[in-house]
């Protein structure tokens, strides 16, 4: 029975290569390169309060069960034929909730709730039955998430046979149990909780797996701008706009890249407690990093359509608080990994605040130059603070 036993469909641990991002991990990701796309098209097209809390709810979700992957797959090995097998049913499940984000809170809501549960549950009783011979605390893990997704899972698919704000009341429930879940270490009545020493995870492997997939989402972002760009008449205005959302998008990821995500895998491949800091800093903090990438994709396209605009705070929310989510992100994503906030991340979040007082008087399309020269400038004060803190250690 060799091969059929969950012991030899895990990764070698601590061998060359083993923290190694497959290449079936990153077909795999190209799915939410069309989840991305929809949910900022979709936050776009239903542009109010509801429309707002509806894409904020498809992000959780969208987010929950990627990340979810990716820890699975930080245990499991891709190359085993098993493990290949259930992220192509995967993808294809990804596949059909991207195409049922537009019409979600519509005629596809079932279908949005059935490839969610099927996606959750279904990769989890998998990992349920590969971690059969890897421990009795591992096997416990998974035990106890498959309770928690099932007893999501009821909530998503009642909320599939509603309409309106009850399919949202539904879901909202949902996502909360799902989210409450790794906080409370999955406590389930009998199975106990599981422990921060329990979740040994691969810092390497994680750390590259959430900036892939943070470049999925930036390349989103600019795709959107080039199309838009591509489809509007030429002018100095329409060039202008673009310029400003591709150097938004270069400085976005000049923050996350520069500064951020290797720092986060040598400390958590040297921490005590790596799962307890890796779900701080990749579970959680990475959804505002996410958001703001996507509502910063809706801003441009905002800044397209509405250029010369005034007094309209909706938009000017959207071309505000993509930097400030992202930024946001940032200072939780760093200040978890490095136990020192940065302040330049700070002072970049005030003066987004200061910029909204200006939201009332300055056009679309400026206000959106202004929150790209926020980002250049917390870019630049962090580049500098931290080649300080390199030559002062080389002088001593």
């Amino acid at each position: 029975m060799a091969g059929t036993t969950g012991r030899n469909w895990l990764r070698a641990k601590g061998s060359a290569g083993s923290s190694k991002v497959s290449f079936l991990e990153l077909f795999f990701d190209l799915v939410f390169v069309f989840s991305i796309s929809q949910l900022s098209h979709a936050l776009a097209a239903h542009y109010t309060l509801l429309g707002a809390a509806e894409a904020a709810l498809m992000t959780f979700a969208v987010w929950w069960v990627w990340i979810f992957t990716a820890w699975v797959t930080n245990w499991l090995d891709p190359e085993k034929m098993p493990v290949r097998g259930m992220l192509v049913v995967l993808m294809l499940l990804g596949l059909v909730l991207s195409a049922s984000i537009p019409e979600a809170f519509g005629d596809k809501g079932l279908l949005f709730a059935a490839a969610y549960v099927l996606m959750q549950v279904g990769r989890s009783l998998f990992t349920l039955y590969a971690m059969k011979d890897a421990g009795r605390s591992n096997h416990l893990n998974f035990m106890r998430i498959t309770t928690w997704l099932a007893v999501s899972g009821v909530f998503w698919i009642i909320g599939g046979f509603l309409e309106h704000e009850a399919r949202l009341v539904a879901w909202v429930i949902a996502i909360l149990i799902e989210y409450a879940g790794p906080a409370s270490g999955f406590f389930v009545p009998g199975l106990g909780k599981s422990m921060a020493a329990d979740w040994d995870v691969s810092g390497a492997h994680m750390a590259e797996r959430c900036a892939l997939f943070i470049i999925i989402c930036l390349g989103e972002a600019i795709l959107v701008s080039g199309r838009t760009f591509s489809e509007l008449p030429f002018s100095g205005l329409t060039t202008v706009v673009f310029v400003t959302g591709f150097v938004g998008t270069v400085a976005m990821w000049w923050l996350y890249f520069r500064f951020g995500h290797q720092r986060a895998a040598h400390r958590i491949e040297h921490d005590d407690t790596p799962g307890s800091l890796a779900r701080q800093a990749f579970t959680y903090a990475h959804i505002p990093i996410l958001a703001g990438i996507i509502v910063h994709a809706v801003a441009v396209e905002f800044m397209f359509s509405h250029p010369h605009q005034t007094g309209d705070l909706g938009v000017m929310a959207a071309i505000l608080g993509g930097s400030g989510l992202f930024l946001a992100g940032n200072l939780w994503f760093k200040g978890a990994t490095t136990g020192t906030p940065p302040l330049s991340h700070i002072a970049g979040l005030v003066i987004l605040v200061l910029l909204a007082f200006l939201a009332p008087l300055v056009e679309v399309y400026v206000m959106g130059i202004l929150a790209t020269l926020a980002l250049i400038v917390v870019a630049t004060w962090e580049y500098r603070s931290l080649a300080g803190q390199t030559a002062g250690r080389t002088l001593h």
